[in-house]
């Protein structure tokens, strides 16, 4: 006999939690975000992203398996138009939760969950330059760590061969 999750569940049943489930992913896809409690942004969160992840393959399969929770179908639509190929190049990480401040009513804590933008080209390549000049600017710094250990060394080595070249001068000077 199957038996359910362990935990607490939001609704009271399982078969609540998945419809509250569905009906918050539907507004989500649809508005981009929404602000519920953060136990229902926590549980949303996996299941969006799972979503995300089957529209982005695109296929007849996946669209039916994606139908089968989210049954509006013009919100399904715009999930594998548009959504989907948003996030082709990105593996994973679609969704970001914001914690606000406490409900007034009840004092339940709130949040917001919205779909993060995807990267554009400018951004990654500026992604990339940003990253370069981090790396430049820490090569610079252990360069400029082992300069001053170098100059030590070549202070003292000059100092050494100008005795040694005076020598040499004076010589050549007294054979002219």
């Amino acid at each position: 006999m199957p038996k359910p999750t362990k935990g607490a569940r939001l609704g009271g049943s399982a078969a609540h939690e998945r419809l509250i489930l569905s009906n918050l992913a539907r507004s989500l896809f649809e508005h981009g975000r929404i602000t519920t409690t953060q136990a229902k942004a926590r549980r949303l969160r996996p299941y969006a992203e799972r979503l995300i992840t089957k529209a982005k393959k695109g296929d007849l399969h996946n669209r039916r398996q994606v139908l089968q929770v989210i049954t509006d179908k013009s919100v399904v639509h715009t999930l594998f138009t548009e959504i989907g190929p948003r996030y082709e190049n990105r593996p994973g990480g679609y969704t970001r939760i914001t914690k606000i401040g406490n409900r007034r009513g009840d004092n339940a804590p709130m949040a917001v969950i919205e779909l993060v933008e995807a990267l554009t080209v400018a951004q990654q390549a500026t992604g990339e330059a940003e990253a370069a000049t981090q790396r430049a600017v820490k090569e610079d710094a252990l360069k400029k760590a082992e300069a001053p250990a170098e100059t030590e060394a070549r202070t003292e080595a000059p100092a050494e061969q100008a005795e040694g070249s005076s020598d040499a001068e004076g010589t050549t000077s007294s054979q002219d």
